[in-house]
């Protein structure tokens, strides 16, 4: 290994010790390492700023929470670079390690996947484009949601090119399985283990009888039509992407690109749902 990327949360108090820490383990190890300098302006690491996309790493290191790995994935841009978080928040979906396990995490790594002490979760993402433009990509969800408060917006699904049926809601959320635990969960939709590829499409607040997600196989594209004077916004896993009128078109994928997260030992996917959701054994 001889590069890392540093992303980390710019309110959390801990952020910029263990940023502080990761780089004196690079120095001492001959690793370069490097932060956005946005990132490194909020901590006050100056020393440690670089335009140098972090794409060009081996590892990108995420310190925070499970937001902090979402921004990690959209500064990768669909790179296939090895992304490890360490948690700095509550119990979280994404991360994998806590503070006090950084530095035998990046030797673990160092050691590489050949010797067992790692493998990569490789987790599905979408292509978004808005009337065949390229809008970004989701980790999570393409939310179409409503622009004003108090209307609902209309909103044509159409799967595979077909016509499903029209929607009039506060908005339409299409998730992959890693975002079924997100906003969707809110929505009352369910929850898919994020090993599985799938296609979530799930009502925010339906003014209609069909109140209920769909679980779409990922070979199938799912195109939202938006059908009135009503006009509505669409947000790239919570990020404001663009607004949309009446006609307007977004096209969501799944990628040939994934996320690719750093896991030591078998992930513990179902037991963060029981610690989330206070479930007992019996």
């Amino acid at each position: 290994m001889t590069a890392v990327a540093l992303v980390a949360h710019h309110e959390r108090g801990a952020a910029r010790g263990l940023a502080l820490n990761a780089a004196s383990w690079c120095s001492s190890s001959g690793t370069e390492v490097w932060m956005t300098p946005q990132d490194a302006a909020a901590l006050d690491l100056g020393m440690h700023a670089s335009d140098r996309p972090i794409a060009d790493a081996d590892l990108v290191l995420s310190l925070g929470g499970d937001g902090t790995m979402l921004r990690s994935v959209r500064l990768l841009a669909g790179a296939a670079v090895p992304l490890l978080g360490v948690n700095l928040g509550s119990l979280g979906y994404l991360t994998e390690v806590e503070p006090d396990l950084l530095e035998s995490s990046l030797e673990r790594f160092v050691a590489g996947p050949d010797d067992g002490e790692w493998h990569l979760d490789r987790r599905m993402m979408h292509d978004v484009s808005i009337n065949g433009e390229r809008a970004g990509r989701a980790l999570n969800e393409a939310v179409i949601e409503k622009a004003q408060s108090g209307h609902t917006v209309r909103l044509l699904a159409r799967i595979d090119g077909a016509p499903f049926t029209h929607y009039a809601a506060d908005g339409l959320i299409v998730a992959t399985p890693t975002g079924s635990t997100a906003y969707s969960l809110s929505a009352r939709g369910p929850i898919v283990s994020p090993r599985h590829r799938a296609m979530l499409l799930t009502p925010v607040s339906p003014h209609m009888l069909f109140d209920r997600s769909l679980v779409l196989d990922p070979s199938e594209v799912v195109e939202i039509e938006v059908s009135g004077h009503r006009h509505a916004e669409l947000a790239l896993d919570g990020m404001p992407t663009a607004g949309l009128e009446d006609g307007d078109v977004v096209r969501c994928e799944p990628s040939d690109r994934t996320a690719n997260f750093v896991r030591f030992g078998a992930y513990r996917y179902h037991q963060i749902l029981k610690a989330k959701f206070g479930l007992a054994d019996r």
